[in-house]
């Protein structure tokens, strides 16, 4: 979960600051280079992101990843609620 966290994070900061580098990333999002350079590479090769010669800019797969996962979220806390009610 931490790591989708930081993923998602690091969309909407790429999202709000395009292009942006490393270093502005890690300085925004208060997380070591090296871990916003790993989450850099997976959001690229899942074709979220894509490089530029200024940083980092948002795909077209963006919107729609977004609302997916929003709609993932949700179905996973309707999950998550019906295990804690078998639990009780």
């Amino acid at each position: 979960m931490e790591l989708l966290q930081r993923h998602v994070q690091m969309l909407k900061a790429i999202r709000d600051n395009e292009p942006i580098g490393i270093i502005r990333l890690s300085e925004l999002l208060n997380h070591p280079q090296h871990k916003v350079r790993y989450s850099l590479r997976i959001l690229e090769q899942e074709g979220l992101i894509q490089p530029s010669p200024e940083g980092a800019i948002t795909t077209e797969k963006f919107g729609p990843f977004m609302e997916h996962l929003v709609i993932f979220l949700d179905e996973m806390g309707d999950t998550v609620k019906e295990l804690r009610d078998q639990l009780s």
